[in-house]
């Protein structure tokens, strides 16, 4: 009897299982990855901006009298706010754009990587955001875009002729 109700209890943990991983299709979840670290740096560079190439007043004010390095010694300000406020700006548009397209997937996980390092410097205490977007930053290094990405469609594409010559070759 007690055999019958642990083998009832397989069967359902078995099922639970495969609905969840039918729900949790792994090129969504990458996808969903992308876009959940992507979205609070875009969030923050389309602030820094007044126009196309054209910095806001506020975000320069922030790099020369608010944003400080919490290093030890410190904190100190930040080495040519002007340019350390254009990059950070430029950073946090083109890594999440190329995040959500999935295009130098690795490369913009990356960035934004370096980014929260600098950010967790920067805010000491908002480390439970930050190791967040570092888990999901290097999740995306450690696994990659997924099928639903352009570095994925590239991939195939140059594969694709690889392919061909090695099928016709073998003939």
């Amino acid at each position: 009897m007690a055999g019958q109700g642990l083998q009832q209890i397989g069967i359902l943990t078995d099922k639970a299982n495969r609905l969840v991983q039918a729900v949790a299709v792994p090129s969504v979840v990458q996808l969903v990855l992308r876009v959940a670290l992507a979205v609070p740096f875009w969030r923050s560079g389309i602030l820094k901006w007044d126009g196309f190439l054209k910095l806001s007043d506020i975000a320069v004010t922030l790099f020369t009298d608010e944003f400080m390095l919490h290093l030890p010694g410190g904190p100190y300000p930040f080495p040519a706010p002007a340019v350390m406020a254009f990059l950070s700006g430029s950073a946090e548009i083109i890594f999440p754009v190329l995040l959500v397209l999935g295009l130098a997937t690795r490369f913009a996980a990356l960035g934004l990587l370096f980014m929260t390092a600098i950010v967790e410097l920067t805010v000491p205490d908002g480390w439970p955001v930050h190791i967040t977007w570092a888990a999901m930053a290097l999740s995306i290094m450690a696994f990659g875009p997924g099928r639903i990405s352009i570095d994925h469609l590239m991939s195939r594409l140059q594969r694709a002729p690889e392919n061909g010559r090695h099928s016709h070759n073998a003939g």
